[in-house]
């Protein structure tokens, strides 16, 4: 049985580039993503806000020192059906149709 040259050469090309591609990936970030109703940014002590003695978040201060604090955000859509369609969706309300709270049949 014979094997030609140019068969084995492209198994050991096939197997080279796997490898190449495999150590060229990189690590994927881990991005978590806290969403509440009505939540001022006083309400949490990473923000350093009124409430941060009386209701303390110290959970939510680690992650903050450990990882990357967002502040710079507003809402589209003061209702908070409409708000998560939009955080949900990447499109505002115009343009996703979630106007209201008021939802057709379950």
């Amino acid at each position: 049985m014979k094997i030609s040259l140019g068969v084995i050469l492209l198994f050991l090309l096939g197997i080279s580039s796997d490898r190449c591609a495999q150590s060229e990936e990189t690590e994927r970030p881990n991005i978590l993503y806290i969403m509440a109703d009505d939540l001022a940014f006083q309400a949490i002590s990473a923000y350093g806000g009124l409430y941060k003695d009386i209701a303390p978040t110290p959970n939510i201060d680690r992650l903050a020192k450990e990882g990357m604090l967002f502040s710079n955000a507003f809402c589209t859509n003061s209702i908070c059906g409409p708000s998560r369609a939009v955080i949900l969706t990447g499109k505002y309300s115009h343009l996703n149709g979630f106007y209201k709270n008021e939802g057709g049949d379950p």
